[in-house]
């Protein structure tokens, strides 16, 4: 079924708006805030909410905002989340709007998504072209890991006090062309765990290692090993990741110590699979160690689950997407090795997390990224066309 564009949100329409968006992206990137300490920018959230006539609720779930917006006699509602904390980089952009916060910066563009959103608000409530209710989620601590924001708002009971019939998120993408947008059914963003391996040993002089039990050899063996996970006990054909990506052990070069610790990121897509790495990093640390005479203490932390998207909601919001900028410019997303606590809501309700264009920019989590403000016209239009289409009056 198509659906004449001048019915809906088109991106011209948010046209008008552009420079405000900007200098709202800029603000708020200006003034980041870390995971359980946004009450600054919650406010500022909440403030704007509120003066659009949505019905506002703080601090759900911590320095989360809910705004709600009814309109008509529509039974449904629609629920879109945006993440608004920042991360403990240290800016290196050199831009007029920088981080003016010593060693946080916005470097995941969660600044750009809050933006995004807020367009939309702005947008839904001057204009109301749809039939039901509207629920906007800005969720804190994204970034946390264990304990996330999305954890958090559920367990204070998200769903139950603003009921939806699905939910929606985005997160931009670097080295994608600005305004163009990514969809992806089924396992779109991996499940994340972290994994700490403790060697136990025993300590003496370096130069008589023959009396020692000596960790960091050990440790090195159990690195070299964890290589065959992947290689040799994961289908070739299910994607999976194991890095170990610290290494600690010894003060001085003289000395063999007692321990040395390992850290780990444990990537993948299924549960399967994800039992099936945790297994095997187990058994080989455990091992290994044992043969050279040494033991091993781990600790393994289960994170975000995978980001599995439901098909009908995907097929629709790519629907969407289609209209708002054309079959050229939608595409599907590759599986993502990286993790997302959005995973959580998605084991709650039907729903999807899409991907936007973010240009020629810096990665995620790098010094020198930064939110493209060209996009903003784009994910705030998408926003405003999906929930009047999913709340159109028929």
């Amino acid at each position: 079924m198509t659906h004449p564009s001048n019915q809906y949100t088109t991106v011209a329409d948010l046209a008008p708006q552009e420079a405000a968006l900007t200098a709202i992206r800029r603000h708020l990137h200006q003034h980041p805030e870390l995971s359980f300490e946004e009450e600054k920018t919650a406010a500022f959230i909440a403030d704007k909410l509120e003066a659009w006539g949505y019905e506002v609720t703080r601090n759900v779930g911590g320095h989360g905002v809910v705004g709600v917006l009814r309109q008509g006699e529509g039974g449904r509602a629609v629920a879109i989340r945006a993440d608004i904390d920042a991360l403990p980089i240290p800016e290196s952009t050199g831009l007029p709007h920088a981080s003016t916060v010593p060693g946080v910066m916005h470097a995941c563009g969660h600044d750009g998504h809050t933006t995004v959103l807020l367009g939309a608000a702005e947008h839904l409530a001057r204009t109301r072209r749809f039939n039901g209710t509207v629920t906007l989620v800005f969720q804190p601590a994204e970034e946390a890991g264990l304990v996330s924001g999305a954890q958090r708002m559920i367990a204070d009971g998200l769903f139950e006090r603003f009921p939806c019939d699905a939910i929606f998120g985005l997160h931009n993408h670097p080295g994608v062309p600005v305004g163009t947008i990514l969809t992806r059914p089924g396992p779109m963003m991996a499940a994340g765990d972290t994994v700490h391996i403790r060697v136990k040993g025993k300590g003496g002089h370096a130069a008589r290692p023959h009396q020692s039990v000596d960790p960091i050899v050990t440790a090195a063996a159990i690195v070299m090993a964890l290589q065959t996970v992947v290689a040799r006990s994961i289908d070739p054909l299910e994607p999976a990741v194991v890095t170990v990506g610290t290494i600690h052990g010894g003060t001085a070069t003289n000395v063999i110590p007692d321990t040395a610790e390992l850290g780990l990121s444990v990537r993948s897509f299924t549960p399967q699979t994800r039992q099936r790495l945790e297994e095997r990093v187990r058994a080989i640390a455990t091992n290994v160690a044992a043969a050279q005479g040494a033991s091993v203490e781990i600790s393994w932390e289960h994170g975000y689950p995978v980001v599995m998207n439901s098909d009908a909601e995907t097929a629709f919001a790519e629907e969407v997407a289609r209209e708002l900028v054309g079959a050229d410019h939608v595409g599907t997303c590759p599986m993502l090795t990286g993790s997302e606590d959005f995973a959580y809501y998605l084991q709650h309700k039907p729903g999807s997390f899409l991907r936007l264009g973010n240009g020629d920019s810096a990665m995620l989590h790098n010094p020198g990224y930064d939110f493209a403000d060209a996009s903003l016209t784009t994910g705030a239009a998408l926003w405003a066309r999906l929930a009047e289409r999913f709340l159109a009056r028929v």
